[in-house]
């Protein structure tokens, strides 16, 4: 027994060591490209307000429709329970508005609030941890500048132990590291303004890459593509097949700018968010920036990889306003719903009518026989703001029962995609949930 606890003391001791020793802070201040949108002499508000758009704070900050803007309490359901993101307009009491500059890098990069509890990864620390000193402090400037909103932070909804605050100093020590970010001198300026805009600052990784049993990231599957609240964030790699690698600049940058790209694309759900808070207000050549780093991006096949069909056997058969080629028997209930809500908007050749964001042809959602982000937008439907128009596609979430929405979905990606979809009601009912 004395041999035991003698043991037992001995790893204690070594865990702990371990976990001060992987939880050092690195306190450099750091140093960052220049943005073409946040010049090193710009006044500190306008720089943040241009840095806090890039980072998509809103999105996570503010409640759609409903909310004040960065008053917190939007949900994240998440595999461990429901966590609430925290007001961060300069409220004294409910806010950060008694936060000192130290404070608010502190939270920023290292995950660790004012009272000294850490904060759980849904808030992307783990990326910010590169942002410069600066860059932080111009945020904090940007958001002090904004009106106060007094509103309570909504209690998380977890159970033990993801409930308990401390043990995140443990999750740390396994996946997370303390440092800024890093020029490579190898590269040209526009590319390290790309890799800043698409690491610290827009986090691309946090949805785009899977994660461990820990919820950490799989860096070796880094942009691969991965599923969050119900959508499918697909492969943004080089790979030519499954990711990005076939597309143009053009479209790129298009689709980063409109949240749209013909043949490929149209932004929905999380993705929508970003390019109607965030993408869209990047300038030209900071959009461009990105584009370059994405090129470099490693090719990886990813999870239940996607392939395009840009040209499947019915939508060939059908033209705007009458459709071909499809299996009556096995499509019925699907083609019927689908005449009755979406034909005149989507048209049975795929290419929209009214608005070029109503095109099915070769996106990428009607070609996953899975059909999560098919399902999201069939349930949830699409409303962004990009520019002075306004992106819109009615919810049938409340109109359909989960077998007629599985049919649906189902018949777009056999109409569209040329595929079997795989979408079973009880999917239907889970996807309700999140």
């Amino acid at each position: 027994m004395k041999r035991f606890l003698i043991i037992v003391v001995v790893l204690l001791a070594v865990g702990v060591a371990a976990y001060f020793f992987l939880n050092r802070t690195d306190h450099a201040d750091g140093s960052a490209p220049v943005l073409a949108g946040a010049p090193a002499n710009a006044d500190p508000v306008a720089r943040g307000e241009y840095l806090t758009r890039a980072a998509d704070c809103i999105a996570c900050h503010t409640v759609p429709e409903t909310g004040k803007p960065f008053a917190g309490g939007v949900a994240f359901k998440l595999p461990f329970g429901t966590i609430y993101s925290s007001n961060i307009t300069a409220d004294d009491e409910t806010g950060i508005g008694r936060w000192t500059d130290d404070d608010f890098v502190r939270a920023v990069r290292e995950g660790v609030r004012k009272d000294g509890q850490h904060l759980y990864p849904a808030f992307p620390y783990t990326a910010y941890t590169q942002l410069s000193r600066a860059d932080v402090l111009a945020i904090k400037a940007y958001l002090f500048s904004l009106p106060k909103v007094r509103q309570p932070e909504t209690p998380n909804q977890l159970g033990f132990p993801f409930n308990q605050r401390w043990a995140m100093g443990f999750w740390n020590a396994a996946f997370f590291r303390s440092q800024r970010f890093q020029a490579d001198a190898s590269r040209s300026p526009e590319w390290n303004v790309g890799a800043y805009i698409a690491g610290p600052l827009g986090h691309c990784a946090e949805c785009h890459t899977p994660r461990n049993l820990g919820f950490g990231l799989k860096h070796g599957e880094s942009l691969a593509g991965a599923e969050l609240q119900g959508w499918r964030a697909y492969n943004i790699t080089s790979d030519p097949n499954h990711g990005i690698g076939k597309w143009t600049d053009e479209a790129l940058i298009q689709y980063l700018r409109t949240g749209h790209a013909d043949g490929h694309a149209s932004a929905s759900g999380p993705m929508g968010e970003a390019v109607a808070h965030s993408l869209q207000f990047l300038k030209p050549e900071d959009t461009a920036a990105l584009v370059t780093w994405l090129r470099t991006v490693p090719a990886r096949e990813g999870k239940d990889p996607i392939t395009v069909d840009p040209s499947p056997k019915a939508m060939l058969a059908s033209n705007a306003m009458t459709p071909g080629g499809d299996d009556a028997t096995r499509d019925a209930d699907g083609l019927r719903l689908f005449e009755g809500a979406c034909a005149s908007c989507h048209q049975w050749n795929g290419a929209g009518q009214q608005t070029p964001y109503a095109g099915l042809a070769g996106t990428r959602g009607v070609n996953d026989p899975s059909g999560a982000n098919v399902t999201q937008a069939i349930l949830q439907g699409v409303k962004m703001r990009i520019g002075d128009t306004d992106v819109y596609m009615p919810a049938f979430g409340h109109a359909y029962s989960d077998p007629e929405v599985a049919a649906l979905a189902n018949y777009v990606i056999g109409h569209f995609g040329g595929k079997q979809g795989t979408v079973t009601a009880e999917d239907v009912a889970k996807r309700r949930q999140l």
